[in-house]
């Protein structure tokens, strides 16, 4: 299988007026993190409230199922703090704000210590931003923990404006959030690429605003070219970087970025 399929190449003719990126699971591969801080939200947990780790992840998986339920769309529905609120309520206890906040602090400490950038991401915005091309983040979650692995990833300064879904008063793949982004960008949707993993939230919604839209590809990644096709499937970001040079969209990057 090859590393990028161009499945629409008017993609290429023209280059894009901006080009919006999802954060989770596009920018770095989610789940290793993921795995990592629930691994070690359960050990604490277990200090903490002298449960076993299978009750932890059966209340664990009840919480987020009841908390996803009751605000479905919602910024708030992947909120951390609540389903480990949720959690300890579930096993009987009463509401104990010392014992969320510190398996939340857990959980996210241990995330970011545990998430990788995919090659390659840092160079095709510094290519991006080197040929004038606008440049946002458009992601579900709240504002404050993705601003976060923003600055982590020392991504914050990189992109000319941020959609959360907390600010948009939607999850994708609603209408509100790439239109926020539109507006803050002050472009029409005609040229604007999205890059994505999920093929409803980032490549349908991006198709239903009229945008071209980039999916990329790794592990547990579902690529769906009936109902949610894409533009250009990639499974890496040196391999798009070569597929925009080659076409002569971006041109050749002019700037000397510290990449360190």
């Amino acid at each position: 299988m090859p590393e990028i399929e161009i499945v629409s190449p008017d993609i290429l003719k023209q280059k894009p007026t901006a080009v919006i990126f999802d954060t989770d699971n596009t920018l770095y591969d989610y789940e290793p993190a993921h795995r990592q801080a629930l691994k070690a939200t359960c050990d604490k947990a277990i200090q903490l409230l002298g449960i076993s780790s299978e009750e932890f992840l059966r209340s664990y998986a009840l919480a987020r199922d009841k908390v996803k339920f009751q605000l479905s769309g919602t910024a708030s529905s992947h909120s951390r703090l609540l389903y480990f609120q949720r959690l300890i309520e579930i096993l009987g206890v009463r509401t104990q704000i010392q014992s969320t906040l510190d398996l939340y602090q857990t959980y996210w400490r241990t995330f970011l210590t545990n998430s990788k950038l995919f090659s390659e991401v840092r160079e095709f915005i510094f290519d991006l931003r080197d040929s004038g091309i606008a440049t946002a983040v458009v992601t579900d979650l709240t504002a404050q923990i993705q601003f976060r692995k923003l600055i982590y990833f020392r991504l914050d300064d990189q992109f000319d404006f941020v959609v959360t879904s907390e600010e948009a008063g939607a999850d994708k793949p609603h209408e509100q959030p790439f239109r926020l982004a539109m507006e803050k960008l002050n472009v029409g949707p005609e040229l604007v690429w999205m890059i994505g993993d999920d093929a409803a939230k980032d490549i349908g919604g991006a198709r239903n605003m009229g945008m071209f839209a980039l999916q990329k590809r790794h592990h547990g990644v579902v690529v769906d070219q009936r109902k949610f096709r894409p533009d250009i499937i990639f499974d890496t970001f040196g391999a798009l970087r070569k597929a925009c040079r080659q076409s002569g969209v971006f041109g050749v990057a002019k700037s000397s970025h510290n990449l360190t």
